[in-house]
Formats: structure tokens, sequence, C-alpha cells
């Protein structure tokens, strides 16, 4: 990249039309992702009929700065309400509202805020510099590594749930079940849908997203309505304390931010996936793994920077291969295509001044998200003053409408109930919901690329060792299985001797 291409970039994205489209679409997505059930998914298509207006630049930098903003503001509602915005928030939803029951409802939205920003901007440096490079690794991912990488990702709810595997692996059962629903991928046949035609599809991830976080939620405060009061009033000096926080967590971070970015771009996975995975990675080498859960910051900073990376890294495929790693950068790239743009490798050299322009616009967007963040969180605020007898009825009719805006059927909303009263059920068993969820997230995935993967190798089980990196993780998620059992069985042996 010369000079003079870095010049013509930054004076498309300085002219202030396209600023003022940025500050916009900015504002956008935090409304879009602080009501829960409307992701950052549905804050870009919401995006793509007033981009038919806009010229090539100004277009995917909206849709860029909406889908960044909404990630963000997802942290909002399940930080104060315990009801994740969008997916990428429920990974830390449980240590976020343990933390707001604490009384740090500001010390972990500024978290959020910061970590979100840091994690952003780590993640669009990345990928200015290293756009092709992490392009050529998720282009050698077939059906065995993405297999056990999801597989790797299950295992995650072993270590997500380590006070009790018990509990932790039947909540992941139930989740698995809940995946299952639908359509077989192999035969096409549908299962589990005890005749209902709205089962045949599959139970969508976001409908019950909602009904298992909010749900049990609602009918705690319904129950104890005389008793639930307001855990704090106000939110002022969000940034107070941030700074020994951030500075004792610095490695967090960039390890996280980095990861993120690996994982957003390969296709498929995306922010929730991320943020699940450096969670469990986060507990898995913490010191204090027995605090995740209860309010711990390690966690929510791990989740928090790697989700908004992961946004920034699901572009690679995208810009550099014109492969969509997934539903945003599938409507960027059918903007482009639009606008006369073909994403790949030529567009690098036909157009560089658009592609680093929109390289920009991901700088510029995870930087205004600190001002802009701070008004909203201190507007957000003023929702735990309302009376839980007003807030749960309005809060029920936002979920209701987000489930059914993300299907366009009613039948969203019975998933919503019925899974909500299970997880209230599971809940009150003190079985976890999080395992639950990362296996209605993941379930789909590892059966997809599993029978992929038997179907090419004529079901040989040992294929899915054949390739390199292939063979590095399926040995990586195996030794996490085995090594339990393994210590178990040195301890009693040393005990034995002793």
């Amino acid at each position: 990249m010369t000079f003079d291409i870095l010049l013509a970039a930054i004076e498309l994205v300085f002219a202030p039309k396209v600023l003022a489209i940025i500050l916009a679409a900015s504002v956008f997505g935090l409304f879009v992702g602080a009501i829960p059930g409307l992701t950052a998914t549905m804050a870009a298509a919401l995006m793509v009929p007033l981009t038919f207006f806009m010229d090539p630049v100004p277009a995917v930098s909206a849709i860029v700065a909406a889908t960044a903003m909404a990630i963000f503001a997802g942290d909002i509602p399940g930080a104060m309400l315990r009801i994740p915005g969008t997916p990428a928030s429920a990974a830390y939803v449980e240590d976020s509202y343990a933390m707001t029951r604490k009384g740090q409802l500001r010390a972990v939205l500024g978290l959020n805020l910061i970590c979100s920003a840091l994690g952003g901007v780590i993640g669009s440096i990345i990928l200015m510099v290293a756009a092709p490079a992490l392009a050529k690794i998720a282009m050698r991912f077939s059906s065995d590594e993405y297999f056990w990488l999801a597989l790797l990702g299950l295992s995650c709810a072993v270590f997500i749930a380590a006070s009790n595997p018990v509990k932790g692996v039947l909540s992941l059962l139930i989740g698995l079940s809940i995946a299952m629903i639908g359509f077989d991928p192999s035969a096409g046949f549908p299962r589990f849908s005890f005749g209902i035609t709205e089962l045949t599809g599959g139970v969508d991830f976001v409908p019950a997203m909602i009904g298992m976080f909010a749900i049990p939620e609602v009918i705690r405060n319904i129950v104890n309505i005389h008793q639930v009061k307001p855990v704090q009033q106000r939110v002022s000096h969000v940034f107070a304390g941030l700074r020994e926080r951030l500075a004792h967590r610095w490695w967090n971070i960039l390890r996280s931010s980095g990861l993120g970015t690996l994982i957003g771009a390969l296709p498929g996975a995306g922010a929730d996936i991320a943020a699940w995975v450096c969670y469990a990675v986060s507990k898995k080498l913490s010191r204090e793994p027995e605090k995740y859960g209860t309010g711990h910051d390690e966690g929510i900073i791990d989740a928090t920077a790697s989700n908004n990376a992961a946004v920034s890294g699901s572009w690679v495929p995208a810009l550099v291969f014109g492969i969509p790693g997934g539903a945003v950068t599938a409507i960027a790239v059918g903007i482009m295509y639009m606008k006369g743009l073909n994403p790949g490798p030529r567009i690098f050299t036909e157009t560089p001044e658009i592609i680093y322009a929109v390289l920009i616009a991901f700088l510029i967007a995870n930087l205004i998200m600190v001002p802009l963040g701070y008004v909203a969180i201190r507007m957000a605020g003023l929702i735990i003053g309302v009376p839980r007898a007003v807030l749960m009825p309005i809060i029920m009719i936002f979920c209701m409408v987000g489930a059914f805006s993300i299907t366009n059927s009613g039948f969203a909303i019975v998933i919503v109930l019925v899974l909500g009263l299970l997880a209230y059920g599971m809940e009150e068993n003190g079985i976890p919901l999080a395992p639950a969820i990362l296996g209605i997230v993941l379930g789909p995935l590892v059966e997809r690329n599993f029978v992929m993967s038997m179907t090419k190798s004529g079901g040989d089980l040992l294929s899915l060792f054949d390739r390199p990196i292939a063979a590095v993780l399926g040995v990586a998620t195996l030794a996490m299985w085995l090594m339990p059992a393994l210590l178990a069985m040195l301890r009693s042996f040393r005990n034995g001797r002793a």
C-alpha cells in the first residue's frame, strides 16, 4: 500500500457526508443491539434499503458501523437485566449480571465498552496488516477441521460448568437435543418435529436465547415482585477504576483480540462462537477459574474483546476471496456487487483506495464507540430505576417482538415461552444454562461437518485425522476429554503409593 493510496482512502472516509453516515449508522446499531432479539445481523439487514442511495464507501461503512455498535450494545441489557441483546453477549451474561447484583453495574458496563472498542481496534489493525495471510489459513479449513473446531467448542462446556461437571453435561445434552430438531442433514428427513410444520426447519437460535435468558428472569421478578429492588439507581463515572483493571488484564485483551480475529476469519464462526471459545480459554488459563459465573471480570474482558475483534476478522474471507464469513459480510458483499465492486484478490489492485477506506472505517467505528457508548449507557441507566411491575411487561413485549421479527412467525413466541419455562426449571435445580446454549449454537455445526466428512471418506473415522490442522485439533480435543481421567488415575496412584 503506497502513501498515495492511503491518502486517497483517508479523503474518501473523512468526507463530511461519509462521517455523518457512519455516525447515524452507529446510533442506529446501538439502538438495535440494545433490544433483546434484534441482532447485529438484523441491524445490517435493515440498513440495506438505505444503501441503495449511497456510494460504495459510505454504503459499506454504514454496515460496518451498525454491526460493531450492535455487538457492544447487546452487553447493556445483559448486564442490567440478564437478557443478552445479541447472541454474542450470551457467553458472559452470567458474570455481567452477577457483577450488577453486587452493585458493580458501572464497572461492568465500563469494561464492556472499553474492551469492545479495544478488541475492535486491535481486530481492525490485524485485518489491515494480515488479511491475506489470515484468509489463506481460513481457506485451508475443510469439514474435518470445522468438525474438530466445533467439537472443541462443545468440550468447553465442561470448563464453563466446572463446579458441577455432571449438571454441565446434562445441560449440554439438553442443548444438543434442541439442536437436533428439524431436518436430518444427511437424509433430509424431519426428526423430533412431532408433526409440527414450524419445527421442521429447526429451532432458531435467537428465540431460544431470548426464552432461556429472559423468561426465567421475568418469572423470578414476578414471583418476588415486592422483594426485588433495583440494584443501582444511577450509572455514572463509568470509567472510574478501569485503568487499574485493564492494566492488570492487558494480556487477556491482546490474547482474546487475536484469537477472536482468527475465529472470525473462519467462515460460519462469527462473534458469538468467538466469545464462547475465548471465555472458555480464559477460564482454563485463569488462576481463579472457580470465580467464573459469579461476577468475575476476567472472563468478561476476554469474551468482550474477542467478539468485537471477530467482527473485523469475519471480513477477511469476504474482502480477500469474496467469500462471506457470515450473514453480515454476506449482506456487505451483496452491496459491493450491487455497487459494481467485485470482492476478491483483484479488488486490492483495481480499486485499493476503496478497500482501504472501508478498513479505515472499521477503526473510526470502534473509536467513536467510546463516546457514543458512554451516552447510551447513561441513557440506559434510567431503566434500573423503573419499577419492576412496569419494566417486566415492557421487557416481555420487546422479547416477543424481537423473536417474531427474526422468523416472521408467531411460532417463535411459542418457542420463547416453552424454552423459557424449561430454562427456569433448569436453574431452579442448579443446572447451568451456558452449556445448553453452547449446544444449540455448535450442535448443527458438529453434525453437518461430521456428515460431510463421513460422506467424503466412505465412513472412515480415521480420515478425520488425515489433514495436519485437523489432526492437531483432533488430538487437542481428545486430550481435553482424557486429561481429567488421566489426572484422576495419577492422583489415585500417588495416594496408593503413599
